[in-house]
Parts: structure tokens; C-alpha cells; sequence
């Protein structure tokens, strides 16, 4: 098939430059779609230009293209438009189940007479090994050997899949483990902001898009690409061609003034804006910013703020590109062709950064960077945003029976300490929310540095950890001589890798385990990441808070949450006397000046030059070989999934649903952590008590996360989360149900195999918000597993919502104003749909 050129649009960049399809060319087509490229959002004209580049290709219309061009504030209608990114981006817990899916495929291709090597990727991928390292060892130089050592123990039956795939599969790279975050690898290394390639015309740019499998794959729209997470499902039909359909966009726009104060952070603005969005409503819309505020933000604070685009609801959080992000290319060791390249085509396509009044938007927002104050969020969700002054007064209320209870002493690594209701029991500087963020980071590692030298140190009831996204990270703060005061206050290595972020914090000092558990203390993680849900850091850890890396080397300092550190000392130096958080706080002017003597290009390609080449354990690992993989059944880790099991060349007819039962009755706010939850796995779980009959001690359980490429594991893990408040057994917290009509009480995967026996369909009711959280397509392969075949909500989360479609999973909503509640459903009832 000859390169489509719907509506003449293509044409060069200029002499030696490759071509490019013109926006303009719409302007002045005989369809006259009258498009206002002046004043369009820049969301709308990279999916324009995706459109327009594939139309007449065979999947895109010209319509669609009108459609897009159709676009106008406050006009969105219901017609859906195509996007097909142009690469996909891939972490290991989603990773391995794509790959297993891949794998699965090319068996069915055979079972059905076909070539099974015609599976392939389509798409460029790029899958990135960090979602398996724990936080086994910590506070010690031995820390990141000793979980590496462990991490490779754990998985290595996974990284052998992984070591196959990029063989067996075309145009699919892995960045192996100990390496980096996939969201700060991409932002500092694999994308590209404009895009370049071969076809059968010649050379032609375009803007980097794509898609990944991790809901905060929107960090890299700081940078001015467009990108955002799906199911792994939908990753599996971008990789195989397809295009992903979506409503036409609803585009939200936030124009920011002013500038940050003094003391005021990246994260602390981000909190503020996720609070901001939240309340506003941005689910499902794409939100882009725009305003003179803009100009002093540096790139690295946008990527901060995209990052949680999920916590607040959007899609995606485009920055437009500007000097600031060619400066950030520079910085980070891309090619000067590259950047030229991406000056060049921003400015002609018009998604550079123009002065002046800016783009229009279905809806405008406004915020003043000068109103921004020293912020946490939590203790249960990143919207929940406190100002530092009442992180004391917001604990108090959340726990109010803890009010008045005296701390108790232990014995913990050698010494006395006191741990009571509000110690911090989790301080972690951790994810790629805020460890690519060079001023938080020198930040947190010259605030260590005034607190060592005031004689301060943290308690050892503390568990301390350092896992960032980069070994760029680690390299600046080694040049600036920061690493060593981190390292005394217990802030050592401990891997690259999303750790304590994503449930991976490992198991707390035994002493402070068992005080916990004993006197059923609330305690508290603060970490640098980008969610706190219940149950999601640490079993034992009810309240969680969002903060800078700064403020969580404060707190770990402080030891406790219920402590006003604006007004009460952080600690009592050697010298007898009080510290407060300001003596210790490092200037604005000091962070600048180490970071301009400790960052440069080099370090950059330094640290990427072998980006895939891995560790020798990585290259020792046996690669299996063949189209086809060869599936072991005494496997705890993978196995050959039930999806494809019977597969005809025509598809069944759909049925009705009679007779069906509610498996579990649900609130608001259900995350995909509540569904399919990525932590440790308790011994006592359907999904513990399998693995233990299949000889795996539960010391060598790893985490739900690991276990995602076998389903008997994952199905029992459905609804796994200890902090399930399921209202069919009210007053119990965990993976509950009742079996109906008898009310005998059970494991939700127990009572769903009893009704599978009995043939009874299910069903799932649940209130606003069911699905938010992690872009986890086991929360709805698992509950498909169990026989659930639709859900009702008030409102779902996108990305979930197609992930139960993708897996036939019907999601239903609530008409308008009704609700489980005011409908009167008890969930005893039987449904028919």
C-alpha cells in the first residue's frame, strides 16, 4: 500500500530535514474544516496529526480527521476518534502478563493452523524492569547488593521470560533490572518529543506518542509528548496495530501566574493542583497548561506534576514545548540534530509555546504559584492535601481513638526508642514522581547534610530507603557530596526501582512489627511517592502521606506525624539545644548552585550508554529459545493463562445474565489496589494457602505483583486486599463475602468457585470512582476469572472501565441522582440483565 497523503498534507521541513504532514494543510482543504489552528489546545493538534498522518491508510477516515478538526470549546460530542501511538512503553508486573498474553497468542495461532512467529509487536516497545525490587536490607552500604541479590532469587523464572521475549518478539527492548523507573528512564532517555522515520515516501517527523502500560506513564507530557497509561489489554492491541478509540477529548486548560514562594516545592504544587483538578472533575479529560507562569517552572517540575495526572483524574497533562524543554534535552545528552529537529517542527506545527493570550479550552482554570505552601497528602488518598502547619490536627482527626495514648519503649537495632499512635514507622524517598526532580532531591540531600551537622539522627523504630529512578540521581548527589549525609541519617541506596511506592517497603525491624501488631498502633509511612491508599505501603502501616523528599527526610527526623513543624523543633542538636526544620532547610539559591556544578550532559550518557546491557547476573540468566514458549506446569510463576482455551475462528454469541448474585457490595473510591492488589501475599490468603500446597514457603512468596504471569494465583488474589470493606460482611475488613441465599460466611475466591460449580453468575455493585488507581489489567482479568460478568458503579475510572470491556466484563452505571443506596439494594437480591 502506497504512504497515505490525505488531503495533500504532506510536504518538507525544509533542505535536508525529513517531511512532515502540515496541520495548516487542513486550513485549506476543499472539505473546509474550518479548523482555528491558532487557537487549538496542543493535545488537539498532536491528535490531529496523528489522524491526518494515518488517514487513508486503511484504519483512519478522512472523516475522523474532520471530526478532530471539528473540535471546539465546550462542543465535545459523542463521536469517538482513532489515536495510534506511535511506540508503547512497558513495566515488568504488567509486562509479564502482555508477554504472557503474546505468548499464549502464538499458541492459539497455531492450535488454528497459522504461523505462531506472525504474533509480533507491530509497535515499537520498550519494557523497563522496576516494579520487582524490595526492600529487603536498608540504612546500610550493603543494602542495594543485598536486594538486587534477593530480587534476582525472587524472579529470576520471570527474567528468563523477559530474556526470551526480546528475542522471540521483534521491536521489543528491555531495560533490565537495577537500572531505573520506567517513567524517569523515558523522560531522561527514551523519548524523543518529535520522531522521525522511513517510509516508502522517505524520511518523515512526527510527534513522539505513545501509550504504557502504568497509569503514570503521563510523565513524560512534561516534556511535551503525548502519552498515557491503559490496560494491558489495550497495550496488547496498540502492539499488535490497532488503534485506540476514544471519545472526542474534553480538553481542561490551567493557566498558572507567578511563581513558586521560597519555601514552596514541585511536590508541594503538585499536591496543590491534585487537589485543585480533583474537586474540579477532569476524570476522563485531558488536561494541558498554559500561562507566563510557565516560564519559570523548569522541566522537571512539569514532569512532577504529569506524573500524577492519574491521582488527579486526567488522561493525560500536556505542556506545551518551549526553551525549556530544549534546555532539558541538552541537559540530558540528546543529539543537537534531535533538538534542532524538535525546535524546528514545534514551531511549524504549532506546538510551540507562544506569549500571549494562549490556546482555548472546554474549561480554564487559574493558579497563582505564589499562593502554593509547604504541603502533604493524605493519610489515604493523594487528593487529600494538608498544609504542613496541620499535618498534627489532620492525623488527630482521622484517628481520633489514638488521641491521649501514650507512646511505649522498645528495644529496636541495638538502642531504647519510644513508638507509639503517629510514629513514623516508613520514611522513604522513593519513585519517579520526585527522584527525577534535581531540586527536591539536592533538596532532601543538604538538608541531611545540616542535620548531621546540627547532631541529629533518626530513630531506629524508622525504616529508612533511598530507591530512585535513575542512576543519574545517584551520580549528582555522589558529585555533590551529598549521598554520604543521607546514608548516616539511614537515606543509603537500596535499589533503582519503585519499591516502598507500590507496596514494595518490605518487612519492617521485628521489634517494631510485633509493637504494632500487639497494641494495634497507628503508625505512618511518609514517602516521596504518587499514592497512599489503605493497605497499599505496608500491611501493618494505616496512615500514609505524600511529601516532598525533603520533608520525608523532616519527618523520618521528627518521628512522628502528630508534630507541627513549623512551630515545633525537629529534634535536640548535640549541642543541647532545639532544631527547628528552618534552621536545617536549605536555601533556593544553595540548591541552584549545586545542581549547576553537579549536572551536565555527560552524566546522562553516561549512565545510558549500557542502558540495555544489565548486570552480569542479567547476561548469565538461560535464554529459552524458540517462536514458542515452552510452558512449564510446575510453575508458581508462569503459566499458560485460560483466556485463549477454546478459541474458534468465530467468536460465541452472547448471552443474557439470569439468576445472578452480588459477590461483593462495595463503596466509593475502590482502587484497582482494593481489586488486584500488588503487595506481599499473607499465608493465610486462598492465594498463600495454594502456593504453600505447591511447596512455596512463605518466605519465598514475593508479591502479588510478581505473581501476575500465573492466574491461579492472581484469580485467588481478586479482591485479595486486607482493607476490602465489602458491606455483605459488615464490620470485617479483607477478602469476604457471603455465598447466597444460605449467608455462609467465605473467601470471596472460595465463594466464587462454589458458585462457578452451582452456575450461578455474578455480579459486582459499587459506588463512585470503582476502578481509580493503577492501570492494573489483572483487576479485571481476576474478575473475570471468578465469574463476574458485570459490574454496576456510579462512576468508573477510566482505565479500568476498558479493561473489564476488554475482558467481557459488562460495566454498568447508575442512571443520574440513583445509587445502590437509593435504589434500596442490599446486594441479597438475584439480577437478570
Amino acid at each position: 500500500m502506497p504512504t497515505p497523503n490525505a488531503f495533500g498534507a504532506r510536504a518538507s521541513l525544509g533542505p535536508g530535514l525529513p517531511d512532515l504532514y502540515r496541520l495548516s494543510a487542513l486550513a485549506a482543504s476543499g472539505m473546509r474544516l474550518g479548523v482555528d489552528l491558532g487557537r487549538s489546545p496542543v493535545t488537539l493538534k498532536i491528535l490531529l496529526e496523528n489522524a491526518l498522518r494515518h488517514a487513508g491508510g486503511g484504519i483512519v477516515r478522512e472523516e475522523d480527521v474532520a471530526t478532530l478538526a471539528s473540535w471546539r470549546p465546550g462542543g465535545t460530542g459523542e463521536a469517538e476518534v482513532p489515536f495510534m501511538p506511535s511506540r508503547v512503553v512497558l513495566q515488568d508486573f504488567t509486562g509479564v502478563p502482555a508477554v504472557v498474553d503474546l505468548a499464549v497468542m502464538r499458541d492459539a495461532m497455531a492450535a488454528l493452523g497459522g504461523d505462531p512467529a506472525r504474533v509480533n509487536p507491530l509497535v515499537p516497545a520498550d519494557l523497563v524492569i522496576d516494579h520487582s525490587v524490595q526492600i529487603d536490607a536498608w540504612g546500610g552500604a550493603g543494602a542495594f547488593g543485598f536486594n538486587v541479590t534477593r530480587e534476582y532469587e525472587r524472579n529470576g523464572e520471570r527474567y528468563q521470560l523477559l530474556r526470551w521475549a526480546q528475542t522471540a518478539f521483534r521491536d521489543l527492548r528491555v531495560v533490565p533490572p537495577g537500572t531505573g523507573i520506567i517513567h524517569q528512564v523515558n523522560l531522561e532517555y527514551l523519548a524523543t518529543v518529535v520522531a522521525d522515520r522511513e517510509d516508502d515516501a522517505g524520511r518523515v517527523a512526527f510527534p513522539d506518542t505513545l501509550v504504557g502500560t502504568d497509569s503514570h506513564t503521563t510523565m513524560v507530557n512534561g516534556l511535551g509528548v503525548l502519552g498515557y497509561g491503559v490496560g494491558g489489554i489495550e497495550a496488547e492491541a496498540v502492539l499488535l496495530g490497532q488503534p485506540l478509540y476514544q471519545p472526542m477529548p474534553r480538553i481542561v486548560g490551567v493557566r498558572l501566574t507567578g511563581e513558586l514562594p521560597p519555601a514552596a516545592t514541585a511536590t508541594d504544587l503538585v499536591l496543590t493542583i491534585t487537589e485543585l483538578l480533583r474537586a474540579f472533575g477532569v476524570v476522563g479529560s485531558f488536561v494541558e497548561f498554559a500561562g507566563d507562569g510557565l516560564a519559570g517552572l523548569a522541566l522537571a517540575d512539569r514532569a512532577t506534576i504529569s506524573n500524577m495526572s492519574p491521582e488527579f483524574g486526567a488522561t493525560a497533562t500536556l505542556f506545551p514545548i518551549d526553551d525549556e524543554t530544549l534546555a532539558y534535552l541538552r541537559l540530558t545528552g540528546r543529539s543537537p540534530e534531535r533538538v534542532d529537529l524538535v525546535e524546528r517542527y514545534a514551531k511549524a506545527q504549532g506546538l510551540w509555546r507562544e506569549p500571549g493570550a494562549g490556546p482555548e479550552f472546554d474549561a480554564l482554570l487559574e493558579l497563582d504559584l505564589a499562593t502554593v505552601e509547604p504541603s502533604l497528602a493524605g493519610p489515604r488518598r493523594p487528593q487529600d492535601r494538608v498544609a504542613l502547619a496541620g499535618i498534627a490536627d489532620n492525623f488527630r482527626a482521622a484517628y481520633p481513638a489514638t488521641l491521649g495514648v501514650p507512646a511505649m519503649t522498645i528495644e529496636a537495632g541495638g538502642q531504647t526508642a519510644e513508638i507509639g499512635h503517629g510514629s513514623v514507622a516508613i520514611a522513604a524517598i522513593t519513585s519517579c514522581t520526585n527522584t527525577s526532580n534535581p531540586t527536591v532531591m539536592v533538596g532532601a540531600g543538604l538538608l541531611a547534610r545540616n542535620a548531621v551537622a546540627r547532631g541529629l539522627r533518626v530513630s531506629p523504630t524508622v525504616k529508612t530507603s533511598l530507591a530512585p529512578g535513575s542512576k543519574a540521581v545517584t551520580g549528582y548527589l555522589e558529585r555533590a557530596g551529598l549521598m554520604a549525609p543521607l546514608a548516616d541519617l539511614g537515606f543509603a541506596l537500596a535499589g533503582y526501582g519503585c519499591t516502598t511506592c507500590i507496596g514494595n517497603s518490605g518487612p519492617l525491624d521485628e521489634p517494631v512489627a510485633k509493637a504494632i501488631e500487639g497494641d494495634e498502633l497507628v503508625v505512618a509511612a511518609v514517602l516521596s511517592g504518587n499514592r497512599n491508599f489503605e493497605g497499599r505501603i505496608h500491611p501493618l502501616v494505616r496512615a500514609a502521606y505524600l511529601a516532598s523528599p525533603p520533608l520525608v527526610v523532616a519527618f523520618a527526623l521528627a518521628g512522628r506525624v502528630d508534630v507541627d513543624l513549623t512551630t515545633q523543633p525537629i529534634g535536640i542538636g548535640d549541642d543541647g539545644r532545639p532544631v527547628m526544620l528552618a534552621d536545617i532547610w536549605p536555601a533556593p539559591a544553595e540548591i541552584r548552585s549545586v545542581i549547576g556544578t553537579s549536572i551536565d550532559p555527560e552524566l546522562f550518557r553516561q549512565t545510558y550508554a549500557v542502558v540495555f546491557e544489565g548486570d552480569e547476573r542479567w547476561k548469565a540468566l538461560p535464554i529459552p529459545s524458540g517462536d514458542r514458549y515452552a510452558w512449564d506446569p510446575s510453575s508458581t510463576y508462569i503459566a499458560k493463562p485460560p483466556f485463549f482455551d477454546g478459541l474458534t475462528a468465530e467468536p460465541a454469541p452472547l448471552t443474557d445474565i439470569v439468576g445472578a448474585r452480588v459477590l461483593a457490595l462495595l463503596g466509593d473510591s475502590v482502587t484497582t489496589d482494593h481489586i488486584s492488589p500488588a503487595g506481599s501475599i499473607a499465608a493465610w490468603s486462598p492465594a498463600g494457602q495454594w502456593l504453600q500446597a505447591h511447596d512455596v514457603a512463605p518466605l519465598d512468596f514475593n508479591s502479588y505483583g510478581a505473581r501476575r504471569g500465573h492466574h491461579e494465583v492472581m484469580m485467588r488474589g481478586t479482591f485479595a486486599n486486607i482493607r476490602l470493606r465489602n458491606r455483605l460482611v459488615e464490620g470485617k475488613e479483607g477478602p469476604y463475602t457471603v455465598h447466597l441465599p444460605d449467608g455462609e460466611q467465605a473467601f470471596i475466591y472460595d465463594a466464587a468457585m462454589r458458585y462457578r460449580d452451582e452456575g450461578v453468575p455474578l455480579l459486582v455493585i459499587a459506588g463512585r470512582e470503582y476502578g481509580s488507581g493503577s492501570s492494573r489489567d489483572w483487576a479485571a482479568k481476576g474478575t473475570t476469572l471468578l465469574g463476574v460478568r458485570a459490574v454496576i458503579a456510579e462512576s468508573y475510572e477510566r482505565i479500568h472501565r476498558s479493561n473489564l470491556v476488554g475482558m467481557g466484563v459488562l460495566p454498568l452505571q447508575f442512571l443520574p441522582g440513583e445509587s445502590r443506596a437509593s435504589l434500596g439494594l442490599t446486594g441479597r437480591e438475584t439480577y437478570a440483565i
